[in-house]
């Protein structure tokens, strides 16, 4: 058994390292990337097919992704073949053939926007913090416009923690006039620090001239004089804004510095081929110098706030490059606009908050106090935290625009609501006073009565805009229900007292046998029929003092707050008939002989003392 054990051992431990290599691999497959992989430079930002516009790289996202620490740039621009990508070599300490592209013929080698894979790990404030190394595409070069360029500097201003300004020899009134974006973004947002948000510190400035000999005077005093106003006496529009650029230069003084470095070697096409000890040594000592410059004043990126990990660079980066390329011409506005939507949807939440905090409907004057209350918060919370100074009035435009559109929802929520509580309480109103006209027993009290609950539970209940046109129309019903209430109330009343006459004629005569109630529901029967007729009219009935006094009587008896006669007619009529029925049948019998003391009808057979006959 054990020479066994010892045979298959070999074959076990050969099938064990194959399962660990495949699984190994199958790792690297779907984890993250191979280092030695990283170690080259990676396109972020290519351009399109056309030239003019900029698209994302995958590639290089995916490169810039991986990194969980804080993020700094160092960008590097300048016209094309002015040595951007030996420059950037230098300063990571990599060769031409390893680090980035470096050509030397009339064409521009770099295309786009590139980043250096592997990020150099810095300690900066006590953090450890990525730098990302950033190459662009280079001025001016054959086959591309303005607005292209434009976009590549713009970008790279955004992005960049430290902006290096490579220039050949000096600097130019072209090489001032690009920095007009970086001019615009710095007013907008150098030092905007409002509530909890940063939208970004603009880049450091670093003008970084290429030059052997400064006669004399430092490379600071010779970028100061070209930042000094140029005489316009012709009134040269050009001039004049150089010149407005120089003045928001020179006010960021703070935010710029320059510095000298001298051409590395006489033959430039060679420079990739030789070695450190090959190279001018000021140029080696002005190199290392350079470097320790960038270190000490590289920052982390900070975008509203916060710092960016690879995540959160590469979503910040597509919000760029969509702003940039919206429209004909990169615009500060357009960044402008994406740092103030996220400020935009709040302050339209704090406003939409108050105003649905509000039962509708609500009167007019009430809403509009509320609206300007509402506005108000959010104008004050807009004021505390946008970004921007001269843009930011369009994004002040914007939000007063979405603030009236909400407003005029609620406006339209607001008369719909009123419309509609309006209308049920005037549909209630006419079926009340529709009931009223068809009351069995009429009563001028009662119509009166139930008038009033409907006017004043109508001016209570209704508000809003509808109500002055539901008043309107509640004025002309009530109106016309009154009118044709009091025709048909004396109409009705004359009728129900020739009812009520005879009824007690029936009721004295055979129920209860009563010879003077009889007498006296003839008379009045008479009367109504006969005299009225014969001697007034019906209008000079209705307005006959004797006709008041029978009104008056007849409210009296069918309504009262107490008791209302037309709802409890009929259960007081069965309790009438079943009390004149048992006193009839049942009540007690009067002995004979004892006399009455009203004239009551009796029998002519039972007051007879003669015996019957058969």
């Amino acid at each position: 058994m054990g020479r066994g054990r010892g045979r298959w051992a070999p074959g076990i431990r050969a099938a064990a390292l194959i399962l660990l290599a495949v699984a190994a691999a199958a790792g690297a497959a779907a984890g993250d990337p191979d280092p030695d992989e990283l170690e080259r430079a990676f396109p972020i930002v290519e351009p399109d097919h056309g030239h003019t516009k900029l698209r994302l790289s995958e590639q290089g996202l995916e490169a810039i992704r991986r990194i969980e620490t804080p993020i700094a740039v160092v960008g590097v621009i300048g016209p094309y073949r002015s040595g951007k990508s030996f420059l950037l070599n230098q300063l990571l300490s990599l060769s031409c053939d390893k680090g980035f592209g470096v050509g030397h013929m009339r064409d521009t080698k770099t295309k786009g926007i590139w980043i250096w894979g592997t990020p150099v790990e810095m300690d900066v404030d006590g953090s450890k913090v990525s730098v990302l190394y950033l190459d662009t595409e280079g001025f001016e070069s054959v086959g591309k416009s303005n607005v292209y360029d434009d976009r590549i500097f713009a970008l790279a201003t955004v992005l960049s923690s430290v902006l290096i300004y490579n220039l050949p020899e000096t600097v130019r009134e072209a090489d001032i006039s690009r920095l007009s974006f970086a001019v615009e973004i710095a007013e907008e947002f150098y030092g905007r620090v409002k509530g909890q948000d940063v939208a970004f510190e603009p880049a450091k400035l670093l003008w970084l001239i290429q030059r052997d000999f400064l006669q004399g005077k430092s490379v600071q005093q010779m970028v100061n004089e070209a930042l000094q106003r140029v005489p316009n006496d012709n009134g040269d529009k050009y001039i004049d804004e150089v010149n407005q650029i120089r003045d928001s230069l020179a006010v960021m003084g703070n935010n710029s510095t320059a510095f000298s470095l001298p051409q590395p070697h006489l033959q430039r096409t060679k420079l990739c081929d030789m070695e450190d000890k090959e190279l001018e040594p000021l140029y080696v000592k002005r190199r290392e110098q350079l470097k320790q410059l960038v270190s000490s004043i590289v920052k982390p990126k900070i975008v509203q706030g916060r710092t960016l990990n690879g995540k959160d660079f590469a979503s910040f980066l597509q919000q760029i490059l969509e702003a940039l390329n919206k429209g004909e011409i990169p615009s500060t506005g357009s960044l402008v606009e994406i740092f103030n939507k996220a400020i935009l949807d709040r302050c339209l939440k704090v406003y939409r908050e108050k105003m649905d905090g509000l039962g509708l409907p609500v009167p007019v004057d009430e809403l509009q106090k509320l609206h300007e209350m509402a506005n108000g918060e959010a104008r004050i919370l807009f004021d505390k935290q946008h970004f921007g100074k001269h843009h930011a009035a369009q994004s002040a435009l914007k939000l007063e625009d979405e603030i009236k559109k909400v407003y005029r929802n609620v406006l339209l929520a607001n008369e719909y609501q009123s419309s509609k509580l309006c209308e049920a309480r005037f549909s209630e109103c006419e079926d009340k006073m529709d009931h009223l006209q068809v009351l069995k027993l009429p009563s001028m009290a009662k119509f009166n009565a139930g008038f009033t609950h409907c006017n004043q539970s109508f001016v209570k209940d209704c508000v809003g805009p509808a109500k002055e046109s539901y008043e309107r129309r509640m004025s002309k019903m009530l109106a016309k229900s009154r009118a044709l209430f009091i025709k048909e109330y004396n109409n009705k009343l004359f009728n129900w007292l020739v009812t009520f006459s005879l009824v007690m004629v029936v009721i004295g005569r055979f129920v209860i046998k009563f010879f003077l109630l009889e007498i006296v529901a003839w008379v009045m029967f008479i009367f109504l029929e006969t005299y009225t007729r014969m001697f007034w009219s019906a209008e000079s009935l209705y307005y006959n003092p004797a006709w008041h006094i029978i009104v008056s009587s007849w409210e009296i008896i069918v309504y009262s707050p107490i008791l209302d006669l037309d709802r409890w007619a009929i259960p007081i009529v069965i309790m009438l008939s079943f009390g004149v029925f048992y006193w009839r049948c049942f009540g007690g019998r009067r002995k004979r002989g004892r006399g009455s003391l009203l004239p009551l009808y009796k029998n002519s057979y039972k007051n007879s003392s003669r015996s019957r006959s058969d």
